[in-house]
C-alpha cells in the first residue's frame, strides 16, 4: 500500500514547480552596495565616537550631576529662547547671553514680581 501511495506522491512532487529564489533587482542590489558602501566608510568614524564617548563618559555624567538643577532652572526662567543670541565666551571665561537687537522690549512689571510693604 505504501508503495502505491509513494508513486503518486513522488511523481506530484516532482511536477510542481519549485519556487527559486529571485535574485534581486538592480535597483535593491544597488542600494545594498550603496549601504555597505557607507557603512564601510563610516566604520572608522563610529569606532573612534565610541572610543571618544567612553573616555568622556564619566566626565559628562560628572557635569551633569553638577549643572543639571541649575541649567533646569535656567530652562524653566527663560519664557522664549529666540530672542537670545548664540552664548558668548569672553577671554575671562565668562559667557554672556545676548539679547537679539530687535527682541521685543520686556516691562520690569512683567519681570519681577511686585511685593506689597
Amino acid at each position: 500500500m505504501k508503495q502505491i501511495l509513494a508513486a503518486p506522491l513522488a511523481l506530484v512532487l516532482l511536477t510542481v514547480p519549485v519556487k527559486a529564489e529571485e535574485p534581486p533587482s538592480l535597483m535593491e542590489r544597488g542600494a545594498q552596495l550603496f549601504f555597505e558602501g557607507l557603512m564601510q566608510e563610516m566604520a572608522p568614524a563610529l569606532e573612534d565616537l565610541t572610543a571618544l564617548m567612553e573616555e568622556a563618559g564619566p566626565a559628562l555624567q560628572s557635569f551633569v550631576a553638577e549643572m543639571g538643577p541649575k541649567l533646569r532652572e535656567v530652562l524653566e526662567e527663560v519664557e522664549d529662547w529666540s530672542i537670545y543670541e548664540a552664548p558668548e565666551v569672553l577671554e575671562n571665561g565668562d559667557i554672556i547671553i545676548r539679547r537679539k537687537p530687535d527682541a521685543p522690549d520686556v516691562s520690569p512689571e512683567e519681570t519681577m514680581p511686585q511685593i506689597e510693604l
